[in-house]
């Protein structure tokens, strides 16, 4: 619901959008698009996915008309090389882990976008070379933003705690804050936490944080920074950040 409320978060979001450079396209990583190959939408003008069920039917019809980039996603697939990145001209679009946030930071719509699909079939690693193999677009107008939830664990959910963490929530997010603003390269040490397993039941949520470090880690002149952190339903962290 973040998509359509003004809360702290989407006024950080806001904030940001305004701060930033105006780039000249957003490449996306999104929890949702979750798949079985590493693919990056092409087409000019991407549909906008409603990819959940059970919220309101204004959810539903909210729609984020933003422009596609066709040339920004061939320049994907070429500097992951030789990795490979299918282009994808019609099977995906812009789903809720990406508009409900762009809805916020840029709200006309009006910067293209493009969302790479996270491969579930790759380990961690890959998706960290990926992602440093994407940094130098950035050098070219291109703004990455990943969504995801460092802690995401639905099974856990407790209603009652709307804005409190449990203990081993808050203990993994303190922990990844550590990692991703001292060593962004080296986020992957946090498997090995022993709050790894609940805070990342599945990896879906946490690889956008890999893809966030992996950027970040191949530029030592910006330190990652926390935007705005805080907790939901005892299990979801909202921690966001920036480099």
């Amino acid at each position: 619901m973040n998509a359509l409320e003004q809360n702290r978060y989407t006024d950080a979001w806001a904030a940001l959008g305004a701060t930033l450079p105006r780039p000249r396209a957003v490449l996306a990583i999104s929890a949702h698009w979750y798949t079985n190959a590493t693919a990056v939408t092409a087409m000019a003008v991407p549909r906008t996915i409603h990819d959940f069920f059970g919220f309101p039917d204004r959810l539903f019809a909210y729609e984020y008309p933003c422009p596609g980039a066709p040339d920004v996603a061939a320049e994907v697939a070429e500097v992951v090389e030789p990795r490979w990145v299918g282009l994808d001209y019609d099977s995906w679009g812009i789903d809720h882990g990406t508009w409900s946030v762009l809805a916020h930071m840029y709200p006309g719509a009006d910067v293209p976008v493009v969302q790479l699909a996270i491969d579930a079939l790759k380990p961690l690693d890959y998706h960290l070379d990926i992602a440093a193999r994407l940094a130098p677009l950035r050098e070219h107008g291109v703004l990455v933003v990943a969504s995801g939830n460092v802690v995401h664990n639905l099974g856990a959910v407790d209603w009652g705690r709307a804005d409190a963490g449990f203990d081993w929530a808050q203990r993994f997010d303190e922990a990844a804050r550590s990692v991703v603003v001292d060593a962004p390269a080296e986020v992957l040490r946090l498997t090995g936490h022993p709050d790894y397993a609940l805070a990342v039941p599945t990896p879906d949520h946490f690889i956008p944080l890999v893809y966030f470090a992996g950027v970040a880690g191949t530029d030592a002149t910006r330190r990652p920074e926390v935007l705005i952190d805080g907790y939901a339903y005892g299990s979801l962290s909202m921690t966001c950040y920036t480099a």
